[in-house]
């Protein structure tokens, strides 16, 4: 199987590249200048150049705070450019997986997000977002949307990083400890990934296609999730890091973030089979990779 994949540096395609080639699979990722998201004869002519069984739409704009003063930038990448991906594949006969996010729920209800709770996205990101499933859902029926949540891995920037970097100039560390989710492997993404694009190739039933919801297993903190980080990094080098927690109005930043960003899984299970490892045992598999 061949899968084409939109970008070249972010977190879940360097995890598909990294764990496509264990899975037999391969792997071709196609990003800026060749395939840019705001040229869709660019998308058109790579993406027919490179003849994919199937197309994963990993590309973004992520920067949730900057999305706020550059919301048509966020608008062409994360709506426009997605829509456009989706689009070619329908013309190229092939499904398409697209990488979406909790961030387009408000964050208000109590307990986890089903797919068809309403949606209600408090920033520009999560606006543009919504946007994109929007955009992809009218132009090609056969399409996974894969909503995910507080992604980290061994690659790129992410919030496992940023305490480690931390830890290594203080003893604490403030975080907010009022906003609950799931911490969610890139890894792990990538190995649902592979196996929902086997089954799309293979299968055409209309069930396995749709809005999904993929995160880890378990619920935290952002608090809870540094504390993990920190522990980690006390068994393998005995340094000891506090965690002071602190709420979202102690640390406020141009965008708000969902209060609640639980997304339940219980539809990928039941449709595919799939479950991912509890956020704990997966933060420590990147841990070790990481130190």
């Amino acid at each position: 199987m061949r899968i084409a994949v939109t970008g070249k540096q972010g977190q879940v395609v360097s995890a598909l590249v990294e764990r496509g080639a264990g899975a037999g699979v391969e792997i071709i990722a196609a990003g800026r200048p060749e395939l840019d998201l705001a040229d869709r004869q660019s998308i058109r002519a790579v993406l027919a150049g490179i003849a994919p069984d199937i197309i994963v739409s990993a590309a973004a704009y992520t920067a949730v705070d900057k999305a706020e003063s550059e919301p048509e930038l966020a608008l062409t990448l994360n709506a426009e450019g997605p829509a456009a991906v989706a689009e070619i594949a329908g013309e190229l006969g092939i499904p398409v997986v697209h990488l979406s996010t909790d961030y387009v729920f408000s964050g208000d209800k109590q307990d986890a997000y089903v797919e068809t709770d309403a949606t209600g996205p408090v920033s520009v990101y999560g606006k543009s977002k919504l946007a994109g499933e929007k955009g992809i859902a009218a132009v090609n029926p056969n399409h996974v949307i894969l909503r995910t949540a507080w992604v980290y891995s061994p690659f790129g920037a992410n919030f496992v990083k940023t305490m480690l970097r931390l830890a290594e100039t203080r003893d604490a560390v403030s975080v907010v400890a009022d906003q609950r989710g799931t911490p969610t492997s890139a890894l792990d993404i990538a190995d649902a990934v592979i196996t929902i694009a086997r089954r799309l190739v293979e299968d055409q039933a209309p069930e396995l296609r749709g809005v999904f919801h993929l995160t880890g297993s378990g619920e935290a903190t952002w608090a809870d999730f540094a504390e993990e980080i920190f522990a980690g990094l006390r068994a393998k080098s005995g340094k000891t890091i506090s965690v002071k927690r602190i709420t979202t109005v102690d640390y406020p930043t141009p965008a708000r973030r969902p209060a609640n960003s639980l997304l339940s899984n219980s539809k990928l299970k039941h449709v595919y089979g799939i479950v991912l490892p509890d956020w704990k045992l997966s933060t420590r598999t990147v841990l070790d990779r990481l130190l």
